[in-house]
């Protein structure tokens, strides 16, 4: 974790992404997210509340993390697929590659989703996100078939991917003995065979 540069007055110039989420997510597990402010976030890590908005533009973003990097990782991932792989696979592959997440991660990924998923303020704001990971996949789509990315397939295998994603992951919040990489991957499975029928 980066260490924050003190000023003569002692306060914290700057932080983390890693940091503030680590804070916050301490803050949303014993006051709600809702009661948790971010003047609230700000003071228990040591900054200012214009600091904060340096790393993340409103309280609803925390829960993302750095999400512009994750879709570029994501985009590394598909374009790294290779290109004799079928257009589904191969966005299936990067689904499931796009979900893997270190076990020491913190906040857990379990803990992330569960809050992302639970919290009817984030549900909406994740329109947001997962508009932007759709994106990524049409675009792959896109380019794969040279035709444009709002072009009736690649928006279908965008909304498709989603849709087994966010299946798969509240299937695995529900108990915590559930293997993500093997929810998604078995519903990829039920997928093709329903197509194939």
């Amino acid at each position: 974790m980066e260490r924050a540069q003190r000023s003569f007055a002692g306060r914290p110039e700057a932080t983390s992404h890693a940091e503030i989420e680590q804070v916050a997510f301490r803050l949303f597990a014993e006051r709600g997210f809702e009661r948790t402010t971010l003047d609230a976030i700000a003071e228990a890590v040591g900054v200012s509340r214009r600091t904060l908005f340096r790393y993340f533009a409103s309280k609803n973003d925390i829960p993302w993390g750095q999400f512009d990097r994750t879709l570029e990782h994501f985009r590394e991932l598909l374009d790294a697929m290779p290109q004799e792989l079928p257009i589904g696979e191969a966005v299936h592959r990067g689904v499931m590659a796009f979900n893997e997440f270190p076990a020491d991660a913190d906040p857990s990924h379990r803990e992330r989703m569960r809050l992302i998923l639970g919290t009817p303020t984030l549900q909406a704001h994740s329109v947001l996100r997962y508009r932007e990971w759709r994106q990524v996949i049409e675009e792959y789509v896109a380019a794969r078939r040279g035709e444009p990315v709002d072009a009736l397939v690649p928006r279908m295998v965008g909304q498709v991917s989603l849709a087994l994603a966010v299946t798969a992951y509240d299937i695995w919040l529900e108990s915590d003995q559930a293997d993500l990489q093997g929810l998604l991957a078995r519903l990829g499975e039920e997928l093709r065979d329903l197509l194939a029928d």
